[in-house]
């Protein structure tokens, strides 16, 4: 299992990735992808079988729902203006220990958090069944 970061969110993520022995993970930053369009990311994603972690849900649910097969796709899902780093880095250590070494493929893991910083976890098969 690997984890490709998208730009909304922090490299800092890989570390966390590769320090729970993911070593294969990157960003879209490495990767030298810096600004390309939401559709070539989803893209190396699913051709290279990296799991995208985003913060980004509204874009990426609908080209992932095109893919007949993928690794997964996880969604940061936020109220406005919480997110921060700490956070980011809470919610990628909760990736981890809600996958437990289990695969993601065709599913999505949402991770919601509200103003009150309430968390909700929510799994599901994309392209739905």
């Amino acid at each position: 299992m690997k984890f490709l970061i998208d730009e909304c969110l922090s490299p800092e993520l890989v570390k966390i990735a590769h320090g729970s022995g993911f070593h294969q993970s990157t960003c879209v930053l490495w990767l030298g992808m810096s600004g390309a369009k939401d559709h070539i990311v989803g893209r190396i994603a699913v051709d290279q079988g990296y799991i995208l972690v985003t913060h980004n849900t509204v874009d990426f649910l609908p080209l992932y729902n095109r893919e007949d097969i993928h690794v997964g796709l996880v969604a940061f899902n936020t109220s406005a203006g919480i997110m921060s780093l700490e956070l980011q880095k809470a919610l990628m250590s909760l990736v981890i220990e809600e996958l437990n070494g289990s695969e993601l493929w065709n599913e999505v893991l949402e991770i919601s958090v509200n103003q009150d910083f309430n968390v909700s976890i929510s799994r599901y098969d994309l392209p739905r069944r």
